[in-house]
């Protein structure tokens, strides 16, 4: 197993053959979304990625803090501007990149999951090993930031626990063949701009890219019996059936309805059948 390999962009960029506008690494950054978000209104280029060895005030969903120990993990951020893709189609980029992440935790033997709606859990415990953010910013031209951290290396004691008591792993603990930083940094953005290529042609709609399927099939939290604490602060009960087109997480309550999730955390209560 393989741990060296620090994050160089220009080896970076020769590895990834121009699939990129353009790779910056920092020693330390606050956050790489933020510093994405600034460069966007400054007229950064699409497919613009900034990664960094350590961040100080990463975030995830609902502006949790996500662990960022330097040369523990992947933080990264890709500056996106899809045009032709419709603003209710944007959210489906989690989507994208959770099956971007969990491919190459496959590609390193490590098996992994994922949770609606930014999740990649691994192990038989499904711990966390990854999570995802994408921002829209406002502006002019449909322009959005795609931030993934990924655990590779062990991140230590007092790391907190994400929704529902879910523990952090990393691929490192899950047995992974490999945990070379940058080669694990090339295989991600590789996989991710070809999945976002195929989202971008099909505006956005996950059945057209062909990717609904498989999310379906790796998706661990259709069939359970769940708790979606929604934005407005309430919260919905059900068993989770299916996911649309458009990444969104369709779930059957009591009485018979089917109610459509476009945001919210997501708690597995229990499977179906328990």
């Amino acid at each position: 197993m393989s741990e060296t390999g620090a994050l160089d962009a220009e080896r970076l960029s020769a590895a990834l053959s121009g699939r990129y506008a353009a790779i910056q690494v920092v020693a330390s950054t606050g956050s790489t979304n933020a510093d994405l978000r600034e460069s966007a209104a400054k007229g950064a280029e699409d497919r613009t990625v900034l990664i960094a060895e350590e961040q100080t005030a990463g975030v995830g969903r609902r502006a949790r803090q996500w662990s960022s120990p330097k040369g523990s993990g992947l933080y990264v951020s890709v500056l996106l501007r899809p045009a032709g893709v419709p603003f209710a189609n944007l959210g489906s980029l989690s989507v994208v990149a959770g099956l971007a992440v969990r491919e190459v935790a496959e590609s390193l033997g490590v098996d992994a999951v994922l949770k609606w709606p930014n999740d990649v859990l691994a192990g038989p415990e499904r711990a966390k090993c990854a999570g995802i953010l994408a921002e829209a910013v406002a502006g002019d031209e449909t322009t959005v930031i795609l931030g993934i951290g990924l655990n590779v290396l062990p991140l230590g004691e007092n790391v907190p626990a994400g929704p529902g008591g879910l523990p952090a792993t990393s691929l490192a603990e899950q047995g992974a063949t490999d945990t070379d930083r940058a080669e694990i940094a090339t295989r991600l953005l590789t996989g991710f701009a070809e999945l976002e290529n195929r989202w971008r042609v099909a505006g956005g709609s996950l059945a057209e890219a062909g990717l609904l399927g498989d999310y379906r099939r790796h998706c661990a939290t259709l069939g359970q019996d769940v708790e979606v604490q929604l934005p407005d602060g309430s919260a919905l009960t059900g068993r989770a059936a299916d996911i649309d087109p458009a990444g969104q997480l369709q779930v059957d309550v009591p009485g018979g309805e089917r109610y459509t999730v476009f945001a919210g955390d997501v708690v597995h209560v229990r499977p179906a059948g328990a």
